[in-house]
């Protein structure tokens, strides 16, 4: 961020003109300007191609891939589709193969293209599900996965050496011009939907299903794309909500283009369901990478009622739901020696569970998918195979067709198993039922706090860290005693022999887990991408341990003392979620 501030700063320093720059978790993201993301974004891309061109001897040959989705500013005419053609303009001048999409697409094609066309890397210019005002890039690795350690610092350190924009980096004609530019659309679309077969297990009930679902897009990229799933899987398109079907920058009807944040941004979709008696509502993220689900249940007192799922309980019936398939064609118990699921280390631990009495591998990551991304391409390489991961933030992976989350086959995969569920006179929230009944009540709670000062979040867990005294943490919490404390911040781990963490320490962000004695885990940690301080509590019970009142009361009860006593948001000034 410092060298982009002092190139703008030398740049525009008798223009008057402001800017902010910042570099993230998954996201090299910026906001919107006049010319300052035009300039930087071509810098970066700049940077990335000396990194790239010096990784791969035959970079001249794979080439790089790039996409976009919707987002757009009508003042400044930044766009997404404008970026991507900076982008592809940046390596075109220097000979590079570009694979340009010729319209926007979900943020998981670019990876599965990268790795269907052998490309070096790809990039995908989205900001997801932030606000309007933001935009930004993922950057894939030729495996697929989004690009990690040791290669996103090399990257910066090439961007810190390319302070100079070549003449031909904003030569957006290359794009239109260039014979070494094609367009992969067709053949991406066409490969992804028969690759759903992979994780289509019940086509001819499919065909039969007499439910009926509805799809919100979320004003982004993801209507064709699911609709074009759900015919790949033998059903009918869902019913989409038409006054977010097309795409719309300025996400116009809800009040944030987060899917994630439940029932009050699924409004327009859970009333159209109900005037069009369907049962499931689902809801893809505005770069279609996440997917939201609510379930229609009946209620004589109150009517029409919906469960909204939690990324953690959708996770427990996606993880039951390809677990279960999988077990239908591998019988013989030693192929669970080479099966794995993964999730985030903030999730729930629910696929944990599972492993421990199904008898396979889960292993946890850092906070982020390409950290699972880089576990999947690891374990691939010693032949075991992960065949679900997930992110409680609503991001899923089913299969191995994407080292990434996607919302798009996510989606279907959801659809085929509401539908054989429908057959056995289940519903999803039964089965939800069935599953904690039989690997132990996961109860779950993830929210947050927003700080817009920096100082601040650094003084709140520095205080954590000396909180009885210099080097000490809390010792207890809503009069539980905390038994172990993980900071991947520093490297410390109270329940490692060393006192050394498993997971990587990571010093650019704040993550401090606390494991209370009555068995409740409980992480605070900063976002990557927003302005937050993230919480998430969840109680682990046993199997057969059913009072589920209680299990929530207790939580509850934690979770608040925990947020008041260690984040002390009146006195930080910190802004409590309004969703």
């Amino acid at each position: 961020c410092a060298i982009m501030q002092n190139m703008c700063s030398k740049l525009f320093a008798t223009k008057n003109i402001s800017f902010t720059y910042s570099v993230k978790d998954d996201l090299f993201s910026y906001r919107h300007g006049l010319i300052v993301p035009f300039f930087s974004h071509s810098s970066s891309l700049q940077g990335m191609y000396k990194y790239l061109a010096r990784s791969f001897p035959d970079f001249g040959s794979r080439g790089i891939v790039v996409g976009y989705d919707t987002r757009a500013q009508e003042a400044s005419g930044c766009n997404s589709e404008r970026l991507a053609r900076l982008t592809a303009a940046v390596m075109l001048c220097k000979d590079i193969p570009v694979f340009l999409f010729s319209t926007y697409v979900p943020t998981p094609f670019v990876p599965y293209a990268v790795k269907r066309l052998g490309a070096a890397a790809g990039v995908m210019v989205t900001a997801s599900h932030n606000p309007k005002e933001d935009n930004g890039y993922k950057v894939y690795w030729h495996n697929g996965a989004q690009i990690s350690s040791p290669n996103d610092k090399e990257i910066l350190k090439c961007i810190e050496e390319s302070s100079e924009p070549w003449s031909e980096s904003w030569n957006e004609s290359l794009a239109d011009n260039s014979p070494l530019r094609s367009d992969p659309l067709r053949e991406i679309s066409k490969k992804y939907m028969e690759d759903l077969s992979s994780v289509c297990f019940h086509r001819e009930l499919n065909t039969k299903s007499p439910l009926k679902f509805v799809h919100s897009s979320f004003h982004g990229v993801g209507h064709d794309y699911v609709q074009q799933a759900f015919r790949a899987f033998g059903f009918p398109p869902p019913i989409p909500v038409p006054e977010q079907k097309d795409p719309d920058p300025n996400f116009s009807t809800v009040s944030c283009p987060n899917p994630e944040e439940g029932e009050s941004v699924l409004e327009l979709s859970l009333r159209l369901a109900e005037r069009e008696n369907a049962t499931i509502v689902m809801a893809t993220d505005p770069d279609a990478d996440r997917l939201a689900v609510a379930e229609q249940s009946d209620s004589e007192n109150s009517g029409c009622r919906w469960k909204v799922f939690t990324g953690n309980e959708l996770a427990a019936l996606l993880g039951w739901w390809m677990l279960f398939n999988w077990k239908e064609t591998h019988p013989d118990p030693a192929d669970r020696e080479r099966m794995y699921m993964l999730a985030t280390t903030v999730s729930s631990k629910i696929l944990k569970a599972f492993a421990r009495i199904e008898g396979f591998h889960f292993e946890e990551t850092l906070p982020g998918f390409k950290w699972i991304g880089k576990k999947i391409h690891e374990l691939a390489k010693t032949g075991n195979e992960v065949i679900f991961a997930f992110e409680e933030s609503i991001g899923f992976l089913c299969g191995s067709m994407v080292p990434d989350k996607d919302g798009v086959s996510a989606a279907v995969v959801v659809a085929e198993m509401a539908s054989y569920l429908y057959n056995k006179n289940l519903t999803l929230h039964q089965q939800l039922e069935n599953i904690f009944e039989t690997y132990g009540y996961h109860i779950s709670t993830t929210s947050y706090v927003i700080c817009h000062d920096p100082p601040t979040v650094k003084r709140i867990f520095t205080r954590l860290r000396n909180f009885e005294g210099e080097n000490t943490y809390p010792r207890s919490s809503g009069g539980h005693s905390i038994v172990d404390v993980r900071d991947v911040t520093t490297g410390y781990d109270s329940s490692q022999p060393d006192k050394l963490c498993v997971l990587p320490m990571t010093k650019s962000s704040q993550m401090i887990t606390f494991t209370l004695q009555n068995g409740i885990v409980a992480t605070l940690r900063t976002s990557g991408t927003e302005p937050k301080i993230k919480f998430y509590t969840e109680f682990c019970a046993p199997p057969g341990k059913s009072d589920i009142s209680s299990l929530e009361e207790e939580l509850k009860k934690i979770t608040d003392t925990l947020v008041e006593e260690f984040l002390e948001p009146d006195k930080n000034n910190l802004i409590r979620r309004s969703i």
